[in-house]
């Protein structure tokens, strides 16, 4: 790119700028920007080459303008060119120019390692480039250096805000190091601190993590701070609510707080079916999702309400039952079953001894090599007469996943219970021949 660059250092930020440089529709700075503004990264480019770049004026505005279009466009490879030209230039001490920066290497650069150099080398750093870094971190993985960080803000006198205090970044990275009371006490003394009032996004994701962890306890005083804070009615904090007991097996509680909401969504529904499934209600879920309840309130079943119903259907032995919501989901509600879907439609099949409609469904799915699939129906062969389908099955798992230790051992269960001990013992052997693990604890007589 022909860029004229000035060695003049400047320091400005988007407030400052006048941007009576580009008002005129005439003028090639007006276009560069519109066509930024539009992510026309190519078309901004073919007109900056024409420029005089000693004649023109906002040089930050412009080159923060191409980086936050070259992340738009997904273009690291024109960012990279343009952080060349930003160092040389010395914009680089530019808070507007950096947080730019910063934003390209976060979302396109090959790693987090990158945008912390460029985070390092920021001449000045402001609330948005600390919150971007802690952010970062907690999305990779990392709540120890997000926690790190963050304290390490604070050193500096950087006042956080409710999005740097939100639960996507400072009380994840406090839940996921497995201290949740911390973080429940660190969050209300900030806000108390800070004048700040915890949303409904907050408390619902707090309530999230607390049912997660099974802290029922620590769930309790968030819901009477939700009452005090006035957000009962709040549809995602009452369905979190629901999940939060449910999940803490408190499944009546769940029940309690369900009916009392004004307003249901699908996440509401989702997670009381799921808070009755994790209790092993099942019959409650049947009756649940029966009662269509759901659909009269406009609700629509949807992937995860598909899978809660299934599995209840599949340990309660509702076989025609199973069929009709499984036939229901891509005839009535055009939703694609997945492996889950598929799991608990053979375990419900090979628990009823209907083996072979079992192993017919597998080979028509569009998932038919996964290996999971092999091993639900394998799971209720070890204890079928029909051998000649078990041993089918079984093979087919273990050519599927030949380290998967359960194909072995149920495969040489079917050999064992019609007594072909020597297949049974070749099975063995195969098994340590390939170095193939068995858990502890697992029998080779019965699984």
């Amino acid at each position: 790119m022909k860029l004229l660059l000035s060695s003049q250092r400047h320091y400005s930020t988007l407030a400052s700028l006048n941007l009576k440089t580009f008002e005129n529709p005439q003028s090639k700075a007006y276009k560069i920007i519109q066509y930024c503004k539009s992510g026309s990264l190519f078309e901004a480019i073919h007109v900056l080459n024409s420029i005089d770049w000693t004649r023109l004026s906002n040089k930050p505005f412009f080159y923060a303008s191409l980086l936050q279009t070259c992340t738009k466009a997904v273009s690291f490879t024109h960012g990279i060119q343009f952080h060349a030209h930003v160092i040389k230039s010395g914009l680089d001490t530019d808070r507007f120019v950096g947080n730019s920066l910063l934003a390209l290497y976060f979302k396109l650069g090959p790693n987090l390692f990158e945008a912390r150099r460029v985070f390092d080398g920021l001449f000045y750093k402001d609330l948005i480039s600390w919150t971007s870094m802690i952010t970062g971190y907690v999305k990779v993985e990392k709540p120890k250096k997000s926690l790190e960080l963050f304290l390490e803000m604070l050193g500096l006198g950087i006042e956080p805000n409710g999005f740097t205090l939100s639960a996507t970044s400072i009380i994840s990275a406090f839940t996921r190091n497995d201290a949740y009371d911390k973080a429940l006490g660190f969050f209300y003394s900030m806000c108390r601190k800070h004048g700040l009032s915890p949303d409904g996004f907050t408390f619902g994701t707090v309530l999230t993590a607390c049912g997660n962890l099974g802290r029922l306890k620590q769930g309790k005083e968030v819901h009477a701070k939700v009452i005090a804070s006035g957000l009962s009615g709040n549809v995602f904090v009452e369905s979190s609510l629901v999940d939060m007991y449910g999940k803490c097996r408190l499944v009546n509680q769940s029940q309690c707080v369900f009916d009392r909401m004004s307003v249901k969504n699908l996440v509401s529904w989702t997670a009381l079916l799921g808070g009755y499934c994790q209790n092993g209600d099942f019959e409650s879920v049947i009756r649940i999702f029966r009662e269509d309840e759901m659909i009269e309130e406009g609700i629509r079943p949807d992937y995860i309400s598909f899978v809660g119903v299934l599995f209840a259907c599949s340990h309660v032995g509702l076989v025609d039952q199973g069929k009709k919501y499984f036939a229901a989901m891509s005839e009535v509600y055009e939703i694609k079953p997945g492996i889950e879907h598929y799991n608990c439609m053979i375990d419900l099949l090979g628990r009823a001894g209907l083996l072979e409609e079992a192993e017919n469904l597998i080979e028509n799915a569009n998932c038919r090599d996964e290996p999971s699939l092999w091993t639900v129906l394998l799971g209720a062969c070890a204890a079928s007469p029909h051998s000649a389908t078990a041993e089918r099955i079984a093979k087919k798992a273990v050519e599927l996943k030949p380290d998967h230790h359960l194909s072995y051992v149920y495969l040489a269960n079917v050999y064992r219970a019609v007594g072909r001990w020597d297949d049974a013992v070749k099975i063995r052997n195969l098994m340590t021949k390939r170095g193939v693990g068995k858990m502890p604890g697992t029998s080779w007589i019965e699984t």
